[in-house]
């Protein structure tokens, strides 16, 4: 019951092909989110996490476009995190399982660039020395973001209370 509390709080904003928006209006924060393209059954049981990309809005933090992936293998230690969306390449930082960018302007250009893409794949070597990529479909990307980001207006937080 304890789980099931946190997941009541969220509101579906909507789905959007490969992607969906929700709010949850306690925190309050909205967020839009994917999981990658399926992979092959070795590839599956190779995972240490449920990989997804979040892009998410936290308004009383002023904090608009946040992106976090959480990767589908545990990072070896130092490894270098690398985004390719289109025809653009970005270094990012994280450890663990989860991965961001380094600052909001890195943040600003990561998003502006899913907008125009068809497709995106982070990569990086796992703790046990191989590389791996998890790759996205950015179909409904655009307009999952939006929602969430409308979702978390004063006046969509002031409706929901």
């Amino acid at each position: 019951m304890a789980l099931a509390t946190p997941l009541a709080a969220k509101d579906s904003l909507g789905v959007f092909s490969g992607w969906a928006a929700f709010r949850d209006a306690q925190v309050p924060r909205c967020y839009a989110i994917a999981k990658p393209e399926p992979t092959g059954l070795e590839t599956l049981r190779a995972r240490d996490y449920e990989p997804y990309a979040s892009v998410a809005t936290w308004p009383t933090r002023q904090i608009r476009g946040q992106l976090h992936f959480r990767l589908s293998r545990e990072l070896a230690q130092g490894a270098l995190i690398s985004l390719r969306v289109g025809g653009r390449s970005f270094a990012l930082t994280g450890g663990g399982g989860d991965v961001w960018a380094f600052d909001p302007a890195m943040d600003a250009a990561i998003v502006a660039a899913i907008r125009s893409a068809e497709s995106m794949t982070v990569s990086s070597t796992a703790k046990t020395g191989r590389h791996f990529s998890d790759r996205y479909l950015l179909a409904g990307a655009a307009t999952a973001m939006d929602a969430a980001t409308v979702g978390c207006s004063p006046a969509a937080l002031r409706a929901k209370r």
